[in-house]
């Protein structure tokens, strides 16, 4: 069964949140500062944060320039994940993942069913890896961010989590990278 292991040192990690929407503004911005309240509380740090319109270039932009970033492990984003003509995150995202991570948007609906039923099917959340940083969007709700965070990804960024976490991945996600040991 899922635990925290206490004899474990909790190691931060350093997360990145987008907002993505046409209408927010740092100051009506609640899913980005509940993500950003939990994120804190967690114990990990905001490296950076920012609001970006539901225009792909723009959010493939910034997703480049965080995940070329050393000090960005993870980036979270809420928003732009529905099925209207302006939620283009997911597809964003796909221009800029090297692998995807299927069970996050998976389990992120499947958690979702339970609370909203069949509206979830609108949901594109989605995650996945780039350059060693994890990628996740969240749909735009506070709702969605605070289910996607407490039901998931507060669990698997915490590397005293077992049975296993993806922390402890992290130093392996460009393995691939390193020259074959003759």
């Amino acid at each position: 069964m899922a635990r925290i292991d206490e004899t474990r040192r909790f190691i931060p990690v350093n997360i990145a949140v987008l907002t993505v929407s046409d209408t927010r503004t740092a100051a009506n911005d609640t899913s980005g500062d509940t993500l950003v309240e939990r994120i804190t509380r967690a114990g990990h740090r905001v490296a950076a944060r920012a609001i970006e319109r539901d225009e792909t270039a723009a959010i493939e932009r910034l997703l480049r320039g965080w995940i070329a970033d050393p000090g960005i492990d993870v980036v979270i984003t809420t928003g732009g994940t529905g099925i209207t003509g302006r939620d283009v995150t997911p597809e964003a995202f796909e221009h800029v993942m090297e692998k995807r991570i299927e069970g996050f948007g998976e389990l992120f609906r499947m958690l979702s069913y339970q609370k909203i039923g069949t509206s979830t099917m609108q949901s594109r959340a989605i995650g996945g890896v780039a350059g060693g940083t994890y990628l996740f969007a969240l749909p735009g709700s506070t709702g969605a961010v605070k289910d996607g965070w407490d039901d998931i990804l507060v669990s698997q960024l915490d590397n005293r989590h077992r049975p296993c976490n993806l922390v402890e991945l992290m130093p392996r996600l460009q393995e691939h990278l390193k020259p074959a040991a003759e």
